[in-house]
């Protein structure tokens, strides 16, 4: 009797949780038996496993062959299984001989004829790789994607013989050529594309200098989508850990990941009808959502009051939490969501300018019920409102002249973004009640102007502390180590929305 086991990975969620392969072959009528609850992918993977062997000019055994997947009770799923098993098989059969085998993890699937398919979750995949000290042997694809993770040997393969050949030390498998880019990336799109609009780009640098979820009211054709897709090239340059965490998620998505990408936050921008699951994610094997997509970058919600308001509403725990939490009959899984959110919106039903410069028929009632559609609560957990008005052809003639660059923007956005990390380690928008308490201190004098705007916007609690993370990110752009009158009149001009509930 013998028996082989071989280290491979199983992806719930974003984790790669390892997954023993276990292969035991015994006298009996021929037969193969998957288990430790496999799906049906895996479940099928005994045929392909079969051919593979056969066509790499192996012998596979007329014996009883029992295959474990450990732990029993971790769902298997996916193709990813095929090479640990076919190893094991002919581990276990003598046809080759690895006395270094523990040291290695595998995963892909089999061709008919032995080559090997890329499996999606490289990156987790390297990472939990990385944490257990041992090296991978991945497809080619898969492998060129694992190296973005340090300190950990990818080997890359096209064959099964191939891989035969490297445990038995005969012809030794090379790691991807390919190697990351480690400069910072500035997307194609600047921002002095854009002509105008003044006021809307300087609500969009402090957006990104603080990271603050921003939505713009304005009739079509005024430069709102414009603007949001300039936002992830002015924002602060990536950390190797937030790359990491990033390239992972759209790793395990259906799409995978563009080595293209590495280091670019990420812009996701839906289209209005999709639906609740489609943007936190879900399914019976919980795959991760637009906002778990947009995962320290931007996801922008165009048109956002012809987005269902129920499905709107299911963005206010994670953008409050900075992750989702999905949960099934049989599992549970937890993505990062702390994403920057941007939205975008008409004035009114028929999108018209509806400040008495156009001939618009809604009536204010209307125009509330138009807005409506976004419920307070969502409302509260924005903290820049902001009007993007329609501009005459005359001022876009003289508005002409090409303004800043995004790379100018993105410069005082980062110097920005290094204070708020020198003083408490975080960006202005996440900062607790007792962080606001120390780093947010106001004169008397503003204070009785803030409590002013409070009673007459009537705003909530939750809108007064973003009105004060807001002052502390502008005051933090004029690299002041104290929040001032002009600051905090600043913040409080960016609520046009609670002004237009408040008439």
């Amino acid at each position: 009797m013998s028996l082989a086991k071989v280290y491979t990975r199983a992806l719930v969620g974003i984790n790669a949780l390892p997954v023993s392969v276990e292969v035991h072959i015994s006298n009996g009528l021929p037969a193969l038996s998957i288990v430790g609850l496999p799906e049906a992918a895996v479940r099928e993977s005994k045929d392909r496993v079969r051919s593979a062997i056969i066509n790499s000019h192996f012998e596979f055994p007329s014996r009883r062959i029992t295959i474990n997947l450990a732990p029993a009770d971790l769902p298997k799923d996916g193709g990813r299984y095929d090479l640990p098993i076919a190893i094991g098989i002919l581990v276990a059969s003598g046809q080759i001989n690895c006395t270094t085998l523990n040291e290695y993890e595998l995963h892909g699937e089999l061709a008919l004829n032995g080559e090997l398919r890329s499996v999606s979750g490289a990156l987790p995949v390297a990472l939990g790789a990385r944490d257990a000290r041992r090296k991978l042997i991945l497809p080619v694809t898969d492998a060129r994607e694992a190296m973005l993770v340090n300190e950990v040997d990818v080997f890359q393969a096209n064959h099964l013989l191939e891989i035969c050949q490297h445990l038995q030390d005969l012809e030794k498998l090379q790691p991807p050529l390919l190697k990351k880019n480690c400069s910072n990336k500035i997307s194609a799109m600047d921002l002095n594309d854009v002509y105008g609009q003044h006021y809307a780009k300087r609500a969009l640098e402090i957006a990104a200098a603080g990271r603050h979820n921003m939505i713009m009211i304005g009739p079509p054709g005024t430069g709102k989508t414009m603007l949001a897709s300039r936002l992830p090239g002015i924002l602060p340059p990536m950390t190797e850990q937030q790359a990491l965490e990033t390239a992972a998620i759209s790793s395990i998505s259906a799409n995978g990941f563009n080595i293209e990408n590495w280091k670019i936050r990420p812009f996701r921008a839906p289209h209005h009808t999709a639906s609740g699951v489609a943007l936190v994610g879900g399914g019976s094997n919980p795959r991760p959502g637009e906002i778990s997509l947009a995962h320290h970058g931007v996801l922008f919600l165009d048109e956002l009051t012809e987005f269902d308001r129920h499905v709107l509403d299911v963005l206010r725990e994670p953008l409050e939490t900075g992750s989702i939490t999905i949960s099934r009959a049989a599992r549970q899984a937890e993505f990062p969501a702390r994403f920057q959110f941007i939205a975008a919106m008409n004035p009114c039903p028929q999108g018209y300018n509806c400040d008495g410069k156009e001939l618009c028929q809604c009536t204010l009632e209307q125009q509330r019920k138009h807005r409506s559609r976004i419920s307070a609560p969502l409302l509260d957990r924005i903290d820049i409102h902001i009007e993007v008005p329609r501009m005459s052809r005359k001022e876009l003639q003289n508005n002409k002249s090409r303004s800043e660059s995004t790379k100018i923007i993105q410069q005082r956005t980062s110097q920005a973004f290094s204070i708020q990390m020198q003083r408490c380690g975080k960006h202005n928008a996440d900062l607790s009640s007792k962080e606001l308490e120390k780093y947010c201190n106001l004169s008397t004098e503003d204070t009785e102007l803030l409590d002013s705007a409070l009673d007459h916007l009537k705003l909530s609690t939750r809108a007064y502390h973003r009105i004060l993370k807001l002052s502390r990110t502008i005051a933090d752009l004029d690299n002041q180590k104290n929040i001032s009158r002009k600051h905090l009149t600043e913040a409080i001009s960016y609520r046009s929305l609670d002004r237009f509930t408040s008439i």
